[in-house]
């Protein structure tokens, strides 16, 4: 919260994946430095065989189902932990759960939860298996690889659901990032705003411009709201710099104009 006070942010949400731990304390952070403040997550869900990220903004922390929601996901996510140190191991890089929440526990995380694809990133590099995070996802933990493990999350209809449920607003999360064609994209997008999605994140990062004018012609096309997130995971990631994002497309109607924001 202080990185992105520094850098100019005006309105933020935290969207940890499937884990709310951290609302309470980035939220008071946030506006004693002055930030407007959304609640947010980014939920794992399944679509057509496909694992995709829903991002919610706005909703009530304290909502049971959410809470119930992210309960379950966190057990699948336990789950997928398992088996990917299972899958290392078949491929001669045993320890890979142990070293994995090693890693977690070196950056200060709760290591009650499940450690995720960085984690075993790191600590494949750590052991020399690959030379770098980028590598070890390419190789293992990437899109329809080893670790790509789909099975333990919710269908694209329940997640939304369980984000209108907490009164919170759903936006699907970084179109580009599933390696799906235009006409993909736009199925997965007709069917999230069939079950009740909002909006769309139309800027991820510094994303190239051709690809935010497409999905801010899309965002027009379907009636949805534009969303723009950093995506932000560690500060030795520019692509992910807070503060940084690629400016939506002018035409698009923000997702912070909905009075959900203004709360």
């Amino acid at each position: 919260m202080q990185r992105a006070a520094a850098a100019g942010v005006e309105l933020i949400a935290l969207t940890d994946h499937d884990c709310l731990d951290g609302l309470v304390t980035a939220a008071q952070t946030a506006q004693a430095l002055g930030m407007h403040w959304v609640s947010g997550v980014e939920l794992s869900a399944q679509w057509q065989g496909h694992t995709i990220h829903i991002l919610g903004y706005g909703f009530d922390p304290s909502s049971p189902d959410l809470l119930s929601a992210i309960k379950a996901v966190k057990q699948g996510r336990w789950q997928r932990a398992e088996q990917i140190d299972k899958r290392l191991e078949a491929k001669k890089m045993p320890g890979a759960l142990a070293g994995a929440m090693a890693v977690q526990a070196a950056a200060g995380s709760d290591i009650g939860s499940p450690p995720a694809r960085p984690h075993f990133a790191d600590w494949m590099v750590q052991q020399g298996h690959v030379r770098d995070r980028a590598e070890a996802f390419r190789k293992w933990l990437g899109s329809g690889k080893l670790g790509d493990i789909k099975q333990h999350w919710p269908e694209l209809s329940v997640a939304v659901a369980q984000i209108r449920a907490a009164g919170g607003m759903a936006v699907m999360a970084h179109p580009w990032h599933y390696g799906f064609t235009r006409a993909r994209v736009r199925r997965l997008l007709k069917d999230f705003a069939l079950a009740g999605g909002r909006g769309i994140e139309v800027v991820n990062g510094q994303q190239p411009v051709e690809q935010v004018a497409y999905l801010g012609k899309v965002c027009l096309e379907m009636g949805f709201l534009a969303s723009c997130g950093s995506d932000f995971h560690h500060p030795d990631s520019p692509w992910m710099a807070l503060g940084k994002m690629t400016a939506l497309p002018p035409d698009c109607l923000p997702v912070w104009n909905d009075p959900l924001f203004s709360r």
